[in-house]
């Protein structure tokens, strides 16, 4: 679940307990039998209300003043969802994240351990990310983009994501006409154009990072629900069948645990450069990249690494684990196979960057 500040706030950017109450039983219903992960936005507009501050409009405020608002309102949302949660019998622990911790394997790893733990415990794990220390460089920078790496990080059936409207429409909700679109089979061009841009002042994503964020799911196999965090007993009704909302369906195929994790999480340390005929047979036909296929090489990486694979420099197209090194691939790019052990004096596989250690990013991309 996926709850964003519209849902949680008044329209005078004030924290709405009663709402919070109340989702809080939706939520513990939504729980039996069921295991909860609870991704929740607030803490920022939380801190900037306890603490007084007033946003001009038009004025963004500035990093450290964002990031000390949501110091201070990381506890009492925690406390909030405690009381709300609690009252139904369901204990909350509180998880804070940075895109940094989910793009290490090992972290990413670490984090799926504590959330199975958890979970196994019948513990609602409550996901932030960690503003107070999160910089351009690590942050995930929404929590629709958090919330759909949190489902791949404990492989989710699927994700429900409530905000300030009743779905996505055929346009701007607000216009004479508007159709609000039940089911989207595939996030497609039009669809994202569809989708616009920013949400509130209060909040920082807006209907763009939630359709983003399902295209995303759909590629690792997980439905998306989009919901009216207004709208009493919607994620209850939703689950017994009510037509509410907009569901994104999955897609045809789930990505392992692994292959999700490269194509959402990971960063890659470098950029393997190859020609068309090697993205061809990657793209195309599920080929693993061979050293004939490598034209060029970026940055530096050691075996095991994740590395993005293009044909032109900033446009990556799958992204891997190295099979050999940046310093020993530059020595045997563009060699046959046989070649390589000539050239290195050794030879650890075939394969620069194995098939089953690949994914193809064009369905996940931004």
């Amino acid at each position: 679940m996926k709850v964003g500040t519209g849902s949680l706030t008044d329209g005078e950017g004030r924290f709405d307990r009663a709402n919070c109450i109340r989702l809080g039983a939706d939520l513990a219903e939504v729980a039996r039998g069921r295991r909860l992960v609870l991704v929740s936005s607030g803490a920022v507009a939380l801190g900037a209300e306890k603490l007084g501050l007033v946003r001009s409009r038009g004025k963004p405020w500035d990093i450290p003043t964002k990031q000390g608002a949501a110091a201070v309102g990381q506890p009492h949302l925690m406390a909030a969802w405690g009381e709300a949660l609690g009252a139904h019998g369901l204990s909350t622990a509180q998880v804070l994240l940075t895109a940094d911790d989910l793009a290490s394997r090992q972290r990413f790893l670490n984090a799926r351990r504590t959330f199975a733990k958890l979970l196994e415990q019948g513990v609602v794990p409550v996901v932030n990310e960690n503003d107070t220390v999160a910089v351009d460089e690590i942050k995930v920078g929404d929590n629709d983009t958090l919330a759909a790496l949190v489902a791949g990080c404990i492989e989710a059936d699927a994700v429900v994501m409530l905000t300030d409207v009743e779905g996505l429409y055929d346009r701007n909700p607000t216009m004479p006409g508007a159709v609000l679109l039940h089911e989207v089979p595939r996030v497609t061009v039009e669809i994202e154009r569809i989708a616009g841009g920013a949400g509130t002042e209060r909040s920082i994503g807006g209907m763009a990072t939630k359709v983003r964020a399902a295209r995303r799911l759909a590629a690792q196999g997980v439905v998306t629900a989009l919901l009216s965090g207004r709208r009493p007993r919607a994620i209850p009704d939703l689950l017994a069948g009510a037509r509410l909302g907009t569901i994104f369906a999955r897609g045809d195929e789930r990505l392992s645990s692994r292959k999700g994790w490269l194509a959402v999480a990971a960063r890659g340390k470098g950029t393997i450069l190859v020609d068309p005929g090697a993205r061809r047979a990657l793209s195309e036909q599920g080929r693993s990249l061979l050293p004939s296929g490598v034209r060029g090489v970026e940055g530096q990486f050691g075996v095991g690494d994740p590395v993005d694979i293009a044909v032109d420099q900033g446009h990556p197209f799958a992204r891997g684990l190295a099979g050999y090194a940046a310093d020993e691939l530059r020595r045997i790019a563009g060699l046959k196979t046989k070649e390589i052990e000539r050239a290195l004096g050794y030879k650890y596989l075939d394969e620069v960057v194995h098939r089953n250690d690949l994914v193809v990013l064009e369905s996940v991309r931004e």
